[in-house]
């Protein structure tokens, strides 16, 4: 008996022993699973995407650089919506609106049932309290407020006078004037709803833990890594999301995030190197996606420092760089050269624009009529991330440099991080920058106004450029509904900021993203900013 007892005892220990070790195989199974993205048989799908630079912030409506916009765009909605691969416009949380026929009234009806991540509700009360968050700003705090919308409260260009909730799901604009790109300026990303109660415990700790309407919820935030989204099981669209987790990881360098897409470490990547466009394509286990182009990359000349505060002196620098040479080496062919502030995919281009040449000659005579036969020494600011429009700043920035040494320009190339880098270049303490702009709108105001206008002076227009009469035609082309005759007003503008050169406009280009070839459901914004609610693995 003793005997049997220890038999039966060693063989319950045996089983035991099988079924703990079975378990952990089991459990090393779905963390393995996890960790290639939730692809396999694990018990999340999540989405690795791997981008150039972290976010600034994650209260969209205090940002202007798009890195914020790629992780927002997930988080929060916006009254009406663009198109999936355009800029027309759609219901949002809007679900449709009626506008009045002087054009200063627009009527929102909006979803019901909607709620908030945290819980509470969303209704007009909660749009009339964003929208009164942001008129009672100022340009430092919402840069786009000002930008898109004429002014802040007490402003006399201010265009919105009021939004008041008629009713629960009820809210109404009233405008001072018409605006042109009034919906449009809605559906931008900066102008995504919030949680009133989230945003009440302070701008600086909203930006940190941002509360919106979409189909993510935020979860963690690691500075210079990463940052976690997670499926919102609430969602008001039924079905949506597809992933259960999104997570954003800062790769800097260029090739270390194609590395870690092509060894499946990352799902999808942005700000891919148009040199590694073919490779991509030509790897059966990954697929290459090209972004609508909507963009313009530029170096911008401050026109506050002397000297460029000189015409003469900007033309020259306009002149002395070989831009053609730029796009060769460093686009592939995918990016086209930029003569106008603006990408000819936008209504009101002006084509018949006389591009400036590359000309080292004429360059240094315009130098020595001002004054400068001898050259000058400047800093040169180099982007220190990859953007769409400008896909190795540090590179630009050599061959630029070495374009102004041959014209007696002694350039010293400077960066910073990234966010520094906005910050100091938007206060004017740059000679010269590179920047860029991925269209927000699609509208020709998101360009001319936004970025070479005085009103955007240290929120936009980096470059502190003023002229009386751009902003007159400006104004009017923002109240003027006629289309042909708010590009007659454009194309006028684009001659004067030709002359006055407070750019160097240097590329349109046509971005690229690489991702697994099992992504599905993936559509490039020409925005920059990527809805993935309908993204999937097969």
């Amino acid at each position: 008996m003793r005997k049997g007892k220890l038999w039966s005892l060693a063989l319950v220990m045996l089983l035991v022993l099988s079924t703990a070790l079975a378990a952990c195989g089991s459990d090393d199974k779905e963390e393995g699973a996890e960790k290639d993205g939730g692809k396999a048989s694990g018990k999340e799908k999540t989405l690795v995407f791997g981008r150039g630079g972290d976010s600034t912030s994650l209260d969209p409506s205090r940002v202007t650089e798009g890195e914020t916009f790629k992780v927002t765009v997930n988080l929060f909605e916006t009254l009406v919506n663009f198109g999936e691969q355009d800029t027309t416009i759609k219901p949002g949380l809007a679900k449709d609106w009626t506008t009045s026929d002087d054009g200063l009234t627009y009527t929102f009806n909006l979803e019901e049932g909607v709620k908030f991540h945290d819980g509470t509700d969303f209704n007009a009360d909660a749009v009339v309290a964003n929208f009164a968050r942001w008129a009672a700003g100022d340009a430092e705090m919402f840069p786009y407020y000002s930008s898109m919308f004429g002014g802040f409260d007490g402003d006399e260009d201010a265009v919105i006078e009021s939004v008041m909730a008629e009713d629960e799901n009820t809210v109404v604009f009233t405008l001072k004037r018409p605006q042109a790109p009034f919906l449009k300026n809605l559906a931008m990303s900066m102008f995504a709803i919030s949680s009133p109660e989230a945003f009440a415990k302070g701008d600086d700790e909203y930006e940190r833990n941002p509360v919106g309407t979409g189909p993510f919820k935020f979860v963690e935030w690691k500075p210079n890594d990463s940052i976690t989204i997670e499926k919102n099981a609430d969602y008001w669209q039924e079905g949506l999301p597809k992933l259960d987790k999104v997570v954003f990881r800062a790769i800097p360098d260029n090739a270390a995030r194609l590395n870690a897409l092509t060894s499946g470490e990352i799902d999808l990547a942005d700000g891919i190197n148009p040199a590694d466009g073919a490779k991509i394509e030509g790897d059966s286990k990954l697929q290459l996606f090209e972004r609508p182009s909507m963009n313009v990359g530029y170096l911008g000349l401050t026109v506050t420092r002397p000297p460029f505060d000189k015409k003469e002196v900007r033309q020259a620098m306009n002149y002395a760089i070989d831009k053609q040479t730029i796009i060769d080496s460093f686009f592939e062919g995918r990016a086209e050269s930029a003569k106008n502030p603006m990408p000819s995919s936008i209504s009101g281009y002006n084509d018949e624009i006389e591009e400036y040449a590359y000309d080292p000659e004429k360059a240094k005579e315009l130098l020595k009529a001002a004054g400068l036969e001898d050259g000058f020494e400047m800093e040169l600011w180099a982007m220190p991330v990859p953007r769409p429009y400008m896909p190795d700043g540090t590179k630009v920035a050599e061959v630029i440099q070495s374009n102004l040494a041959d014209v007696g320009i002694k350039a010293k190339i400077v960066s910073y991080e990234w966010a520094t880098y906005l910050d100091k270049a938007s206060k004017g303490e740059a000679d010269a920058f590179m920047l860029g702009w991925t269209g927000d709108n699609g509208d020709a105001d998101n360009f001319l106004y936004v970025l070479l206008d005085e009103d955007n002076i240290a929120s936009n227009n980096y470059t502190y450029f003023k002229n009386d009469e751009t902003h007159k035609l400006f104004l009017e082309a923002q109240t003027e509904v006629d289309e042909d005759k708010r590009n007659e007003l454009y194309m006028k503008a684009q001659e004067i900021l030709h002359e006055e050169a407070p750019w160097v406009p240097l590329a349109h280009s046509t971005p690229l993203l690489g991702g697994a070839a099992d992504l599905t459901g993936f559509v490039p914004h020409p925005t920059g900013s990527d809805l993935l609610s309908n993204v999937d693995f097969k």
